[in-house]
């Protein structure tokens, strides 16, 4: 799942590189690349779905952030809650967990394919309901002349 939505989209800039070489992110360089604000970044933190390292005041998100912050955005256009995807980050690391990750999004988005479709169709039924009260309203008004 991980590497799933991993490769789609998003190539980082060159990132800076912490003193054992691994790259590294900054909180604006995050934020510009995802069009997302410092205060989503710092929500996902307080969620514990980000775990940047701190350099004085300074977070630096590793390659593995910048991942599940792609996994938290794809969920959320997904429709997923952010418990849903906080499962679905942790599930990685369990045994068998790239499958279970698989199975858990597969029954969550067939969830999410059924609970749109439903709204569709109400959706649907309140339009012709508008159409015909605008139907009825224009011959009321013919009728008044």
């Amino acid at each position: 799942m991980l590497e799933m939505v991993a490769c789609r989209g998003h190539e980082p800039a060159n990132p800076a590189r912490r003193d054992d070489g691994d790259p590294v992110f900054t909180i604006g360089e995050l934020a510009r690349e995802f069009d997302v604000t410092l205060r989503a970044l710092r929500f996902y933190e307080d969620k514990n779905l980000l775990h940047p390292k701190r350099r004085g005041t300074t977070r630096l998100y590793a390659p593995r952030d910048r991942v599940r912050l792609q996994i938290i955005l794809w969920g959320k256009r997904m429709g997923l809650s952010l418990a849903e995807i906080k499962t679905l980050l942790e599930l990685y690391h369990e045994p068998d967990g790239k499958r279970r990750q698989l199975v858990y999004v597969q029954e969550k988005l067939v969830e999410q394919k059924t609970l749109l479709h439903e709204q569709k169709l109400a959706l649907e039924q309140q339009i012709d309901e508008v159409r015909n009260a605008i139907e009825e309203v224009g011959n009321r008004l013919k009728a008044i002349g």
